[in-house]
């Protein structure tokens, strides 16, 4: 009951800035994304990633829907048969349930990159799963 009741405040904190932006309260609120969640997915979990300069992360896949914003530096995204997406801060990326990341690349060789990922999984299920 407790994860229902953080998930639901969470996503209340993160509709805050939509019912906002949908209802004209002013210039200072910018709607990043909206999707439609898949039913059965109970918990929300929120990561920061760093990566290393230069760093290339394996391909993976999560059971969730994934929403990535970029804090710092510039990464290359691409979920497996989607475009390359190259990254800045402020810029934002989606994986929906059962995608293959198959990259997330800093395009630094001298500073790290960092970027939020904000994901909505089934309860106990793990939050990444390798890709064999």
């Amino acid at each position: 009951m407790k994860a229902r009741a953080w998930l639901a405040a969470s996503l209340l904190a993160l509709a805050a800035p939509v019912f906002a932006a949908g209802h004209d309260h002013g210039s200072g609120v910018a709607q990043l994304l909206s999707q439609r969640l898949q039913p059965g997915l109970d918990e929300g979990v929120m990561l920061v990633v760093t990566l290393a300069p230069g760093e290339i992360s394996a391909p993976h896949r999560h059971d969730a829907h994934v929403f990535v914003y970029m804090l710092e530096g510039e990464v290359l995204m691409q979920v497996q048969g989607g475009p390359e997406r190259r990254l800045k801060p402020g810029d934002v990326f989606e994986e929906k349930p059962g995608d293959v990341h198959t990259q997330a690349r800093n395009l630094s060789q001298s500073a790290p990159a960092r970027f939020a990922v904000f994901m909505v999984k089934k309860a106990g299920q793990p939050a990444v799963l390798p890709v064999k």
